[in-house]
């Protein structure tokens, strides 16, 4: 998710790398509290990850998503939420939040969601929808400890768990996946298919089962991802085009707009992110 000015005063924590953890491939944690004087307001955009936020028995979250042209707004009350890599306009709020987020990559979410992919690709829903039961318990766990590290043990045993029953993503479409984040996008579909031996339909047909996403589109969203990290940095629209393998800025205008349905200048001024990453995060 990305925030509106909600990243000041945040204690942010990633876990350590711990030689022999139960680490689930694809998948990026880390831990979020947000300070009392302040609280949780984000907009979710386009990623291409899912995102998964266990609230740890704090206040509800409040997810408002836009109706498009009927002009109302749903909104609803979750203690945890998942995101898809294509939400539609969504904001999220919250008072005194505190979380452990985790950002799956399509190959992870396979098997460690109990939905559909091509279901979970623009949705925003309460966690309890997919894993019912199962991720209430993880939530009362994940309140009733009391550091992070604990918490993240937790976590990373708890989606072990799962990606060992769960269904396993073809080799073929992970190597296309692989290819397509290593190459921010910059792919040919037809290249991808003879890469993997399948004809163009096959490849289509099992990526988009498997990964919620057609390979074209995935290809689109890792590109606008790194555009939308450009823009946020404060590169300009003309530089972030030629950089991020554009045809031009009107070309990067235009998958802006089909995205997030505003401009790349617009975009900039509102997308602000508490990334992982961060050099100013602490690590436990």
């Amino acid at each position: 998710m990305h925030s509106d000015g909600a990243g000041e005063g945040w204690d942010v924590v990633r876990p350590a790398r711990r030689t022999g953890a139960p680490v689930v491939d694809g998948v990026r944690m880390a831990g979020y509290r947000c300070p009392e004087s302040g609280g949780l307001d984000m907009h979710v955009f386009p990623q291409p990850f899912l995102t998964v936020v266990l609230g740890l028995g704090g206040p509800p979250l409040s997810v408002e998503r836009d109706q498009g042209n009927t002009g109302s707004v749903d909104r609803r009350a979750v203690g945890s939420l998942v995101a898809g890599p294509v939400p539609g306009p969504t904001r999220v709020r919250g008072a005194s939040f505190a979380c452990v987020e985790l950002r799956l990559s399509p190959v992870a979410a396979y098997s460690v969601l109990d939905a559909a992919p091509v279901d979970l690709h623009t949705t925003v829903a309460g966690l309890e929808d997919l894993w019912g039961g199962h991720g209430g318990r993880l939530s009362e766990r994940l309140a009733g400890a009391g550091t992070w590290p604990e918490r993240f043990a937790l976590v990373e045993t708890f989606l072990a768990g799962r990606s060992e029953r769960g269904p396993s993503v073809d080799a073929e479409v992970v190597a296309c996946w692989s290819h397509i984040v290593a190459r921010r996008g910059r792919v040919r579909v037809g290249a991808l298919a003879a890469a993997t031996g399948w004809s163009r339909k096959r490849l289509w047909s099992r990526f988009t089962a498997q990964l919620g996403l057609t390979p074209k589109r995935a290809a689109m969203l890792v590109r606008f991802h790194r555009a939308a990290r450009r823009l946020a940095a404060g590169a300009d629209a003309a530089q972030t085009a030629l950089a991020c393998g554009y045809v031009d800025q009107s070309h990067l205008h235009r998958d802006v707009r089909a995205f997030t349905g505003c401009t790349p200048s617009a975009l900039a001024r509102t997308v602000s992110s508490i990334d992982p990453d961060a050099d100013t995060e602490r690590t436990k």
